[in-house]
């Protein structure tokens, strides 16, 4: 229902759905405020895969001119901070923009509110537009800028989502994830307080500065830190779950003020980006979109998020499927393929129950000088096929009824490669005046309609002509801050404009081949951000090359990336021993199982282990697809002896819990909480052998033995009450 509201001091109005409830009111200043975020019935499922327990999230303080934040910030050259410091809130334009009204609108299970907001001095009008899928306790915000003065006004900075007075920084715990190449997703905690001092605010008449702030540089968005982060009430467990959804730069914080807790969820900004943009008058600019979980609990929050990230992302149909994808590299091949040593593979890869078999890095390598600098074409080597070429080893993948796969980097051409030449200067980033050279090869920049023909010349080959149905786009290089093409006037406005592009592109791709498979990996898992994830179908999560250091990833890789889009590398080689090869499969089945391993050169034994595994994930795959992750043991340390990831299946008619041990005693208790008091039954689905390992239900917990490291074991649980 649409509606709309006149500005007014003292103005108050609630707006969301049986899951989230936000309310907002405007003081004397006319300035509107977010009130209130809850949830109205937190006892209510809310909504599928998510399971909403426990108190009410909410942020509820006076809506005065104090408290709490303004419903965005914004910096502009010549109207700066209303006070120094680093954090992004209390702006000068942040405190001048009014309320001029609002409207709101329900449309295919989403709720919507349109807030505007205007500036008189400046001729500034803001939209702050919030969303939320009907039934699931998230909030969804972006802002949109237009410019409708008579003179330029150029932005530095702006929020995408800002809620205020939280929870003392006394009683919260923050969690954040590292996020390194081949050590990703390491989530850790602490108190607020150890970073965020009392300093006795009302002996100072003054805020606190200190933050917790993170942000992402460059063109690999999540190397560093994931853009996420939460925290905890430590009494009673109430979480609110962040994200930022940028493709490129962005920057959250989390403080104090005198009404409590804020967080400030921002996408590029001037000062640790060098992102800012000029709206002359008439222009329009909108945020990268950014989000706020509820739960009463860290599970609980991510398994709303992950319903979310299923409500955002675009449609496809392996995201139902699940095909078993094998690839040649993670220590197979290593980027050499030749139809010599990929036939046997395919083979072999067939009869373990692959359904996709992707060539990975070398097959366009036909240089004696090395491929790394010379990229661009995308031709098969004659050198490395040569008997009927690379089609012949991609009718062999038909034959063995999988769909043929190739790695791609489409970004990137290399100095030697002739694309570098023949296409036109603004096509590559630049500044200066100068094209970019990072590590032997320039970067495209998909805003450029001759990059963009370049790369639609050869999707379409490789996928119309050739028949490939599933793409690896892969992209190894880090350009920090951007570019600085026509039209911009920051390099982190270029990177951000080209980021978009890229993803827009993708769409346009999936357009034309609807069938089209497409993982996107970045190193690995640095640009696991949820822009991406929106129109990709699979994500890698690592390129971690030993088996003992994977599980921590694969645990927490559910906390990034739906299950069924976390692409979790199994790579049994001949040379392991049995309790080794179940290990390395065991870690993927409750993710995407992407094969690899010398499968050609294994014993019967051997080869069976692998069929068993995959054959086991078959199974499961269709409740994978709609289940949530819960961590029985907290979420994954680095160095932890044992780990365990749940899957938990809506209506709880199954759970699945995967369980590592690394070291330390061989006996666990596992808790599962959703299902204590109840009656289970028990299953251990992987490994086949009763001696790995066996499973029990207590009457309230998981009771878990594992003789031998390293070991694992994943086992359903039914419910039978």
């Amino acid at each position: 229902m649409a509606g709309t509201a006149p500005g007014a001091s003292g103005r108050q109005f609630t707006w969301g759905h049986g899951a989230l409830e936000a309310g907002f009111a405007t003081g004397s200043d006319g300035v509107l405020r977010m009130v209130r975020l809850a949830r109205p019935n937190p006892q209510v499922p809310s909504g599928e895969g998510a399971f909403a327990e426990g108190p009410t999230v909410t942020s509820e303080p006076e809506a005065t001119s104090q408290a709490p934040l303004p419903l965005l910030e914004l910096t502009a050259l010549g109207h700066g901070s209303g006070w120094s410091g680093p954090r992004f809130t209390g702006t000068a334009l942040g405190a001048r923009l009014r309320y001029r009204g609002h409207t709101t609108r329900e449309h295919e299970d989403w709720t919507y509110l349109t807030a505007e907001l205007h500036d008189p001095g400046t001729g500034l009008t803001a939209y702050v537009e919030f969303s939320s899928p009907t039934g699931l306790p998230v909030l969804r915000s972006r802002v949109r800028l237009r410019n409708e003065c008579d003179v330029p006004l150029v932005v530095q900075s702006v929020s995408s989502l800002l809620v205020g007075a939280l929870p003392s920084p006394d009683v919260l715990d923050i969690h954040r994830a590292r996020n390194d190449w081949l050590a990703e997703c390491r989530w850790y905690v602490e108190p607020l307080r150890d970073t965020v001092a009392d300093i006795h605010v009302a002996a100072h008449q003054h805020d606190s500065r200190a933050a917790v702030s993170h942000a992402g540089h460059g063109s690999w968005p999540t190397d560093g830190h994931l853009p996420m982060g939460a925290v905890t009430e430590r009494d009673g467990g109430r979480t609110w779950l962040w994200q930022v959804e940028s493709p490129a730069g962005w920057r959250w914080d989390l403080g104090e003020r005198a009404d409590g807790t804020y967080l400030a969820l921002n996408g590029p900004t001037d000062a640790e980006h060098q992102w800012r943009i000029r709206l002359t008058p008439g222009d329009e600019f909108t945020t990268v979109p950014a989000v706020v979980a509820l739960g009463s609990g860290l599970d609980d929050a991510f398994a709303a998020l992950t319903s979310y990230r299923r409500a955002v992302r675009r449609p496809h149909p392996d995201h139902r499927a699940l095909p078993v994808v094998f690839n040649d590299y993670m220590n197979t091949l290593m980027g050499d393929p030749t139809t010599e040593k990929l036939l046997p593979l395919i083979d072999a890869a067939a009869a373990a129950g692959a359904e996709y078999f992707c060539v990975d890095s070398g097959w366009y390598d036909d240089s004696t000088e090395g491929w790394w600098d010379s990229v661009g074409e995308w031709l098969p080597s004659p050198r490395r096929f040569p008997d009927g070429g690379l089609q012949a080893v991609l009718d062999r993948i038909r034959e063995r009824g999988m769909v043929p796969g190739l790695w791609l980097e489409p970004e990137v051409v290399g100095v030697r490669s002739p694309v570098a030449d023949a296409l036109p200067p603004d096509a590559f980033f630049q500044r200066d005046g100068l094209r970019i050279t990072e590590q032997g090869r320039h970067q495209l920049d998909l805003r450029h309609p001759a990059a963009r023909a370049h790369l639609d010349k050869t999707v379409d080959r490789i996928v119309g002509d050739w028949g490939v149905g599933y793409l690896k786009l892969d992209y190894n290089i880090v350009v920090d801050p951007g570019t600085c093409g026509p039209g911009d006037i920051a390099p982190g406005a270029g990177l951000l404009g080209h980021t978009q592009a890229y993803l827009d592109w993708l769409s346009e791709v999936l357009d034309r081949h609807p069938g089209l498979v497409i993982e996107n990996c970045a190193s690995g898992g640095m640009r696991m951000d949820g822009a991406t994830l929106a129109v990709t179908q699979l994500q890698s999560t690592s390129d971690q090359q030993d088996p003992l250091r994977f599980p921590p990833i694969a645990a927490a890789a559910p906390t990034a990336v739906p299950p069924e889009q976390g692409a979790v590398w199994a790579y049994p080689q001949p040379g392991f021993a049995d309790d080794l090869i179940t290990f390395t499969l065991g870690g993927a089945l409750l993710g995407r199982i992407h094969l690899s391993g010398h499968l050609d050169r294994m014993t019967e034994r051997q080869l069976a282990l692998v069929r068993d595994a995959v054959a086991v994930y078959k199974t499961l795959r269709p409740e994978l697809a709609q289940a949530v992750p819960f961590w029985p043991l907290g979420l994954p340390g680095w160095t932890d002896d044992w780990l365990a990831l749940g899957m938990r299946v809506p209506g709880d008619r199954a759970s699945y819990v995967s369980v590592w041990r690394r070291g330390g005693d061989g006996e666990l208790r596992v808790p599962v909480g959703h299902l204590a008091g109840r009656e289970v039954r028990t299953e251990v689905l992987h490994p086949s052998s009763p001696l790995a390992g066996s499973a029990w239900w207590d009457g309230s917990g998981l009771r878990v033995s594992l003789p031998r490291t390293p070991g694992v074991l994943l086992i359903r649980l039914t419910s039978e009450a």
